[in-house]
């Protein structure tokens, strides 16, 4: 199987990503990832991450990439989680993700990295690494209207993506 290949198969389960980390725990040389994106078989998306060019867009894409961007420990966090799930009407311009880990990587504008001294209890959704639901909703208190926030806690529980208690909790901590 040649290297291409490899790159694809990891990809192709991570939103076409691959990172130079990640390749590298698979036995291909950054050099190779640079040469497949002279080729066009890869494209560059930032420092250190790649995208492979036949891949069908998903509606996750931004947020995997985001994650991707901003390194290890990164976890899409607040308002983005809950445009992620379609909750509480928000659209933010910017990707929300938070980190314990600082970096000096240039990112692009539409990613705002916010650096945590404590652990988010990070899950996945749809395999990319996300503050939960819950968390999020308490953390968007103050920038998101209440009323949208307590509309996403009865939304998120009828999904299944918050327990009766978190969203017990949740409404009373919104008022």
């Amino acid at each position: 199987m040649n290297n291409y290949n490899i790159i694809y198969e990891h990809a192709a389960d991570n939103y076409g990503l691959i990172t130079s980390a990640e390749a590298k725990m698979l036995g291909i040389p950054n050099v190779e990832l640079v040469k497949l994106a002279h080729r066009e078989r890869l494209q560059r998306v930032g420092y250190g991450v790649y995208r492979i060019v036949h891949y069908i867009p998903t509606p996750y894409d931004k947020y995997a990439e985001a994650v991707a961007l901003v390194g290890n420990g990164a976890a899409i966090y607040g308002e983005s989680v809950l445009a992620m799930h379609g909750l509480a009407l928000v659209n933010p311009l910017v990707i929300h993700v938070a980190t314990k880990i600082r970096n000096r990587k240039k990112l692009p504008k539409h990613i705002r990295v916010f650096f945590l001294k404590k652990d988010i209890n990070e899950v996945d959704y749809e395999g990319i690494p996300s503050q939960s639901v819950y968390n999020a909703i308490l953390t968007s208190k103050g920038t998101v209207m209440t009323d949208r926030l307590l509309e996403a806690v009865n939304v998120a529980g009828m999904q299944g993506l918050i327990t009766e208690n978190e969203a017990r909790n949740a409404r009373i901590l919104l008022k």
